[in-house]
């Protein structure tokens, strides 16, 4: 075993023994996004040489939701201690040849979808070329697992402890849904929250996912200026 994947093992096995894992799910439709990144991505790869994708919307309306919704950005420390935190130091799954790694994006709250998806790209890079740092790794508050880009429908994330919560989002798939007492096709995607219930209530969980699907479904709420 690679040192990269004796540690993600470490992590994971010390995850399922501390937290009390619960994961709730739901679904977003996609039609307004999708339009919004067609109608944008040329002239945000003209003006600024940024690929516009999904996880800077995504991970912009997570740094929303968690500002309305503290205790899933917060950790347990010690036996009775709660820390919450006024920022979000954003933790973001990427896959590599020689594992699974967590680079962390810093203030993600008051950075813009752009700034947030140039240091995303930034991050991947560093860890495809192996030279992400303990710096880059480590302190997260938050993170998102993205297993759609491998054709993911569904899933139950696991926490990456002393975190309380990650958010997993999966593929876009054309399905029939009723909108108005008609079915129609629409791009739907499932979002999964799994968190640690020692510290977050179901009703917590399940608004902090309604926020995201309201993000995501009404994108000018997120949105700042190309």
């Amino acid at each position: 075993m690679t040192r990269i994947r004796q540690r993600t093992a470490q992590r994971l096995k010390e995850s399922q023994k501390t937290a009390a894992f619960l994961t709730t799910f739901n679904e977003v439709d996609m039609s307004r996004l999708i339009s919004f990144r067609k109608k944008n991505k040329d002239a945000a790869l003209e003006k600024h040489g940024v690929k516009l994708g999904y996880m800077g919307p995504m991970a912009r309306a997570s740094a929303l939701a968690l500002k309305e919704i503290p205790a899933i950005n917060a950790s347990i420390e010690g036996e009775d201690t709660i820390v919450y935190r006024d920022y979000v130091d954003l933790s973001v799954a990427a896959a590599i040849p020689k594992g699974l790694v967590t680079p962390v994006l810093r203030n993600t709250e008051s950075r813009s979808i752009l700034e947030i998806e140039k240091g995303i790209a930034e991050l991947v890079k560093k860890a495809r070329d192996g030279k992400l740092t303990m710096g880059d790794m480590t302190g997260g508050s938050f993170t998102i697992s993205n297993s759609g880009l491998w054709g993911s429908l569904f899933g139950t994330p696991i926490i990456n402890v002393p975190q309380t919560a990650v958010l997993g989002t999966y593929g876009i798939q054309d399905r029939p849904v009723a909108i108005n007492g008609q079915v129609k096709v629409r791009p739907m995607m499932y979002i999964a929250l799994t968190y640690d219930h020692r510290l977050v209530d179901g009703r917590e969980a399940v608004t902090f996912l309604t926020l995201i699907k309201k993000y995501l479904e009404e994108p000018e709420t997120i949105l700042l200026s190309l």
